[in-house]
């Protein structure tokens, strides 16, 4: 039996959640037309369903998505605020579809009823769950009228992994627009035109915008204690000034993205950036650095079920108790590789490593 997803503390008003799904058999599908589409399907549906997609990679069979995800009104909008919502989503016809239904559904079955079939609607919005359910059904629907195909596409429910905003939040944007990076695709994010990096340094305003809203969380929203606040400083790209939010974006993501090579043979081990393309201002005293955790496949980033600051991981485990083991005393784990270097970053679980 499946655990209910993880979710963000109840407390908060506003979530995020790094969502990840792939392709059956991991089949490489997704080409330049799927893409399109696919993107074409999130900014609708992000619409419709009220959450922001503020990071993203799309690549051949798998993507990654960074989704905020606002608080659900303790008292839900009215009918009409509904009716009229579903006509700037889905135009007139919906809209009156619906309140056509709502007005049969009272005379029918009365006001129980259609309260009913208004909660439904209202189930699909402020909620990561419903927001990629949706998403993925309705392309996989186009997906195999186009290919004249039939069957599951994804290979199974997508993967999420709760992340606080601030810090947190900036090295999963950052992890996830260095995805094609890491495949030895392009040799930099700015050329790869299905990542939400590559989409803003195009000028896409959709993308400039959820990438813009990433820089302004770890600016003012990334909560940070006593210790935490000098290790930081040093080597936070956020505090060039008199550089554009997007130049500060990209000295923070190539801090992330060093190209690893055999310190004996000078064989790439991981493919990525040279260290003459990584800022001096990243330069800092620790001794691991912040590329070395994120050259390989990071597990943290998609297997530790929630990533922030100690306080924000005790308090999803507090919440969610039921969980863990009756053993398990505290919920933040460290992460491996000097808790200096993470600015006093936690994951809720310690992934398991492969030996690849």
């Amino acid at each position: 039996m499946r655990l209910p997803r993880l979710k963000a503390p109840s407390h908060l008003t506003t979530a995020y959640y790094h969502c990840v799904s792939r392709i059956v058999d991991r089949r490489f599908v997704l080409g330049d037309d799927e893409k399109i589409r696919f993107l074409q399907l999130v900014r609708f549906y992000e619409r419709f369903c009220k959450v922001r997609v503020v990071a993203y990679c799309l690549m051949s069979n798998h993507f990654h998505l960074l989704v905020e995800v606002p608080k659900r009104p303790e008292q839900l909008p009215s009918e009409s605020w509904l009716i009229e919502h579903v006509r700037r989503c889905y135009g007139s016809t919906t809209a009156f579809a619906l309140k056509v239904n709502l007005t049969e559904t009272r005379k029918q079955a009365g006001e129980e009823a259609a309260q009913k079939l208004l909660v439904g609607w209202f189930a699909r919005m402020w909620d990561v769950s419903a927001f990629m359910k949706i998403l993925k059904q309705r392309f996989t629907k186009w997906f195999n009228k186009n290919s004249k195909r039939s069957g599951t596409l994804w290979e199974d429910r997508f993967r999420s992994m709760v992340v606080e905003s601030g810090e947190a939040l900036g090295t999963m944007a950052a992890y996830i627009n260095l995805n094609p990076v890491r495949a030895g695709m392009v040799k930099d994010p700015a050329d790869y035109r299905w990542s939400s990096y590559g989409a803003a340094m195009g000028g896409n305003k959709a993308a400039r915008t959820g990438l813009q809203s990433v820089v302004d969380t770890i600016l003012n929203g990334g909560p940070m204690d006593a210790t935490t606040e000098t290790q930081h400083a040093p080597m936070n790209p956020m505090q060039q000034r008199g550089a554009s939010w997007l130049e500060q974006y990209r000295v923070w993501m190539f801090g992330s993205a060093e190209e690893i090579k055999d310190s004996r043979s000078g064989r790439v081990l991981r493919k990525g950036l040279t260290p003459e393309k990584v800022q001096a201002v990243l330069k800092h005293g620790g001794k691991v650095k912040r590329w070395e955790m994120l050259r390989c496949r990071l597990r943290y980033m998609t297997g530790g079920g929630a990533l922030g600051t100690k306080a924000f991981i005790e308090d999803i485990f507090q919440a969610e108790r039921w969980r863990f083991s009756d053993k398990r005393q505290q919920g933040a784990r460290s992460m491996r590789g000097g808790d200096s270097m993470w600015s006093g970053l936690r994951t809720l679980r310690s992934p398991r490593w492969s030996s690849g």
